[in-house]
């Protein structure tokens, strides 16, 4: 299955090459173009057949949240930073695995309710008893990434490492395949280090200068017992983006896309969140200013080895977005 392969990948943020390479074997026979920027930013181009067409920018971001090496102790633990935001509660305790395919555990050199959200009072134990022993297999610099298997859960629902945002690479890669001729000229870019500030998006909206950029990607659910506060409910649809705290979606590509689920019968929630954000913040800025609209699934406990999404919103996802390329958009002067 080719969304358990890309949970299954190793790709934390500016490490993303192996997630790249995935991708591009599963798109090769679907594109007009292939290309990788400097930065690693995997840009697919689908050329469109309308007279009025629209050049879109659909990202989602091949990069998943780890920790890299910053000193290995005499004693052989290896502490680490964080790449990407990860909560201390849970990564302690965890499994996590090294590039090299090292495994460790995850500890800390205080009482775990010292810690806070502190990543300087963690280790690493690969279960070296000296520094010379633990550089025969980690060096400074090595990046490691929660240990998370793809398992089937009840009522169509999944759990796995790294769906955020591999859901978005999933989604993007399917509605490709749906796409052979569309109205639009199409950019399906798989962006780079989201994760770590938006850094990819910002480079390839500069580049593509998009009418409409579309982020692909995951949002916090609210249904079940957490410390957020909305609607976003899982299986109850796409989740088409009003607000984050980093960007407003422009009302008319919204409007297009609500006016698109409901032609189509395509079960859609609206996604409204004041916490987080995605990359429609970065392609939104880049250039003069993009019309920005983002398309999500929601998910429990995201930025953890064992997120929770369902099938059916994937499904919905795919099926907006494949059909949200051929609108010819009539936007007012």
């Amino acid at each position: 299955m080719v969304l358990k392969e890309l949970t299954q990948a190793f790709g934390v943020s500016g490490y993303e090459k192996e997630v790249r390479d995935l991708i591009k074997n599963y798109i090769k026979d679907y594109a007009d173009d292939i290309f990788v920027d400097a930065m690693g930013n995997l840009i697919v181009y689908k050329k469109g057949t309308g007279s009025n067409k629209k050049k879109i920018m659909l990202a989602a971001h091949m990069d998943e949240i780890g920790m890299q090496v910053t000193k290995i102790e005499d004693n052989g633990m290896i502490k680490v930073k964080s790449l990407g935001f990860l909560w201390t509660p849970i990564t302690y305790m965890n499994r996590v695995k090294f590039r090299n395919g090292t495994i460790g555990i995850v500890s800390s050199t205080v009482m775990f309710e010292n810690v806070k959200n502190d990543f300087t009072k963690l280790y690493v134990d690969i279960g070296a008893k000296s520094k010379e022993e633990a550089l025969k297999y980690i060096k400074i610099g090595d990046i490691a990434s929660y240990i998370g298997e793809f398992v089937e859960l009840k009522n169509h629902n999944i759990t796995a490492k790294a769906l955020d945002d591999r859901i978005g690479c999933y989604v993007l890669i399917e509605a490709l395949k749906k796409t052979e001729k569309p109205y639009n000229d199409c950019y399906f870019v798989f962006t780079v280090q989201e994760e770590v500030g938006c850094r990819g998006s910002i480079v390839s909206a500069e580049r593509i200068k998009p009418d409409i950029g579309i982020a692909v990607d995951i949002t916090p659910a609210h249904d079940y017992p957490c410390d957020l506060e909305g609607s976003n409910t899982v299986g109850a649809g796409t989740a088409i983006k009003i607000s984050d705290p980093s960007v407003i979606c422009d009302e008319y590509l919204i409007s297009e896309m609500i006016k698109c689920c409901e032609e189509h019968n395509i079960k859609y929630q609206l996604d409204v969140i004041d916490k987080g954000g995605t990359d429609a913040s970065s392609i939104n800025r880049a250039y003069y200013g993009v019309k920005t609209a983002g398309v999500s699934t929601v998910l429990r406990y995201p930025h953890s080895p064992n997120a929770i999404a369902n099938m059916n919103d994937i499904e919905a996802s795919i099926d907006l977005l494949s059909r949200y390329v051929d609108i010819s958009f009539k936007f007012e002067e």
